[in-house]
């Protein structure tokens, strides 16, 4: 369908939370492709709604070509593991940074299809961390706001250094 423009960090649609999805229809199908088409493009591995301002409970996950992509209306993680695991992460709404976060190691989450059936998945390792972060997302907790005040001031600086460089 189309790629999207992405909003980035410090947009303030990125610390909003999203409203449900209600209506299944053609333009969530629409938006649901314009997301997996723009994460492609990106070459990243999740993508929400709001990264391209867009305030719906939608993401799209597509860890490699041979899992192929997962559309997730309205996930909410129902359980989770007390055992954790660290990942590396960032966003597509801030290119270029990237820092370590512990998250429960496997989840269980409840969403629904982009015809609006419902369903459960369970998930580990790489997948459940990629669900954590984007329902953080969807929620309005950008992921940053998951490290330390030093650590989040130390990427913030990092970030601002890469746009100035990137600047024409």
């Amino acid at each position: 369908m189309a790629v999207r423009d992405l909003i980035f960090y410090p947009n303030p649609k990125l610390r909003q939370a999203t409203a449900p999805v209600t209506v299944f229809d053609e333009s969530l199908a629409t938006l649901a492709t314009d997301l997996l088409d723009t994460l492609r493009d990106q070459q990243g591995l999740g993508i929400t709604a709001p990264h391209i301002g867009v305030l719906s409970r939608i993401t799209v996950i597509e860890l490699s070509a041979e899992d192929g992509p997962r559309t997730y209306v309205n996930p909410d993680i129902i359980w989770s593991s007390d055992e954790t695991r660290q990942q590396d992460e960032g966003s597509l709404s801030m290119p270029g940074v990237i820092d370590a976060l512990d998250r429960p190691a496997r989840v269980r989450v409840r969403y629904q299809t982009i015809t609006g059936d419902t369903r459960e998945e369970a998930a580990e390792g790489l997948l459940a961390t990629c669900l954590q972060h984007e329902i953080d997302q969807l929620d309005g907790l950008f992921w940053i706001f998951r490290l330390s005040a030093l650590k989040r001031e130390r990427i913030v600086k990092r970030y601002e250094k890469l746009k100035r460089r990137a600047a024409p």
